[in-house]
């Protein structure tokens, strides 16, 4: 079921969400609605995923994982059949693929495995010291009032 939303309000008043809302309206109009190739995203821990894509039919040399920015890009493009038989019936997909993945800020693409017709591609939030949460200490309210009795002398002083 898709419903077209006007984000239109909501972009009048808010300041900085600009990309949120590009990413919700492309959502809705997702180019890969046609599902192939079929995939799964597993949270694995507090910060770390991973998706897996069914690509049967590939060799790892005719897949290209590329990470920039936050969106991860999976390309498939099938070499030649170099096959002398003619096929009956083709129900492995032969068909090239582009999938795209928009990633939050700090997540970070790790390695990818392939095995057994399927692509795993690590991923982890990895968010910066100065981004984290961090504790500040509470003084006695003496060390405070000292540097505003300094300033206010100095400020004396100098006129």
């Amino acid at each position: 079921m898709r419903s077209n939303f006007d984000f239109t309000p909501y972009r009048r008043s808010t300041v900085g969400f600009d990309r949120l809302f590009d990413l919700l309206e492309a959502g809705t109009r997702s180019d890969a609605a046609d599902g192939y190739p079929p995939f799964d995203i597993v949270r694995e821990g507090e910060d770390s995923y991973r998706i897996t894509l069914a690509v049967a039919g590939f060799r790892p040399d005719e897949i290209e994982v590329i990470a920039q920015q936050n969106q991860l890009t999976v390309t498939g493009k099938r070499a030649e059949d170099d096959s002398q038989g003619k096929y009956l019936h083709r129900g492995i997909a032969a068909r090239d693929f582009e999938r795209r993945f928009q990633l939050a800020d700090f997540i970070e693409v790790g390695e990818a495995d392939f095995d057994n017709g399927l692509l795993s591609i690590e991923l982890k939030r990895v968010v910066p010291e100065a981004m984290k949460p961090r504790k500040i200490a509470i003084g006695n309210g003496k060390a405070a009032s000292e540097r505003i009795e300094s300033r206010r002398d100095k400020a004396l002083e100098s006129a």
